[in-house]
């Protein structure tokens, strides 16, 4: 009895002890964040007032406001959303409903996920090399923004994928079983009961799309213009890159401020995204309870 007292002891010791570990790297976690969210707020809250979002840069950046750095990271996402939801929702539907070689399958889902693990870099260098040289976009809107959509492609197939997967196979059964066919099922049935999954992961993508530098830098971004894109062949600003000029080229010490505003805007932006895309799965959770 004593053995097994001591044995019981030392588990609930380990436990304990686990326990105290994952509280630990959770508050390191929110600490980090913390500490960084309230840096760059305290550093750019300053320069943010309403000007700073409808004006455009004057004086070499170092006054004004972002506008066109706003303008152009929407646009930019919203032709990466065009082009990555359709192909990805559609390669998530074949990999889910119509593929029939197992093998074929586990390589492209090898393929997908090694390719959401690769550097943010290599998409621009492959952007520039057959959007701008070899499609003749040149550096543009639409080459900046069909570089983010392969960029988000393997997270819209791997969520979109994932949120297929949730619907129950009665679902189809009884589809097929009163005669509608495949495709019917997966319009009528299949996609609408996992459009929230659906939905979330695209939403993210965006969140991510918006965020990111270096596809952009040298495919569509432009370091200063007073123009706003008229075409899909423009050149546009973005809040990324606008932060990377300011701090790397930006000698007026006012730039410094812009560029901390500037990154507080793109947090507000993906923090607003991220928000809706958690209220979706909220929404989606109590209709299913209903």
């Amino acid at each position: 009895m004593e053995i097994t007292g001591n044995k019981k002891g030392k588990r609930e010791f380990q436990q304990s002890l686990g326990f105290v570990a994952l509280q630990m790297c959770l508050l390191a976690v929110i600490i980090s964040l913390g500490v960084l969210l309230v840096f760059i707020f305290v550093k750019g809250i300053g320069v943010i007032n309403p000007d700073f979002f409808i004006k455009f840069p004057e004086d070499g950046m170092s006054s004004g406001g972002i506008f066109p750095a706003i303008l152009g990271t929407l646009l930019l996402s919203l032709v990466a959303v065009f082009f990555a939801v359709p192909m990805g929702v559609l390669t998530a539907v074949w990999l889910v409903e119509y593929s029939t070689s197992y093998k074929m399958v586990r390589i492209l889902r090898i393929g997908i996920n090694s390719l959401a693990g690769v550097p943010s870099i290599v998409f621009g260098l492959f952007g520039l090399a057959f959007f701008v040289k070899f499609m003749g976009f040149g550096p543009s809107l639409l080459s900046g923004g069909l570089s983010l959509g392969v960029l988000i492609l393997p997270t819209v197939i791997r969520t979109s994928e994932e949120a297929l997967l949730t619907v129950p196979v009665s679902f189809k059964e009884a589809s097929l079983g009163l005669g509608a066919t495949r495709w019917e099922t997966v319009y009528r049935i299949i996609l609408p009961n996992s459009i929230s999954g659906i939905l979330t992961g695209i939403i993210l993508s965006v969140g991510r799309a918006a965020g990111e530098t270096a596809p952009i830098l040298m495919t569509g971004a432009t370091f200063f213009t007073m123009r706003l894109p008229n075409s899909l062949f423009s050149e546009v600003m973005a809040l990324p890159y606008h932060i990377y000029a300011l701090m790397t080229e930006g000698t007026h010490p006012n730039q410094l401020a812009i560029a901390y505003g500037t990154a507080v805007v793109l947090m507000m932006l993906v923090l607003v995204i991220n928000s809706i895309a958690i209220y979706i799965r909220i929404m989606a959770r109590r209709a299913r309870q209903w």
